[in-house]
């Protein structure tokens, strides 16, 4: 059964930063490198960050680079993503799933949870 429950959105002015958190079941996190990715409205769903199982190597988009970094708790089935330096395109529902390396392969909407809003504004 796919679960995944994201956490820790909120609205933020520029600048500042937050921690999102993802509990994810274990049929999904197992052995799975994990995600980060994000939708603005209007916009396709856009990866963000990965980390695989062991989190030997982790990638970033080029747009979050030297900003985010990811990391996982094996133990807990959490990853998690610390967004500093916050910009308004920034904005967007963040969502965790495992690693797909091509939005072609991303699943139908119902293998995604409910994601967490972010907002950047002043």
């Amino acid at each position: 059964q796919v679960r995944l429950v994201e956490s820790g959105g909120d609205l933020v002015q520029p600048g500042e930063s937050l921690r999102l958190s993802c509990v994810a079941s274990a049929s999904i996190f197992s052995s799975n490198a994990m995600a980060w990715y994000r939708q603005a409205p209007g916009k396709e769903r856009e990866f963000v960050a990965s980390i695989t199982s062991g989190g030997g190597t982790i990638m970033y988009a080029d747009s979050v680079k030297g900003r985010f970094t990811i990391s996982r708790d094996n133990a807990m089935y959490t990853v998690y993503l610390q967004m500093n330096s916050l910009k308004p395109e920034d904005t967007a529902r963040y969502y965790c799933n495992q690693y797909y390396s091509s939005s072609r392969w991303y699943p139908g909407d119902e293998r995604w949870g409910q994601g967490t809003q972010v907002t950047v504004s002043s």
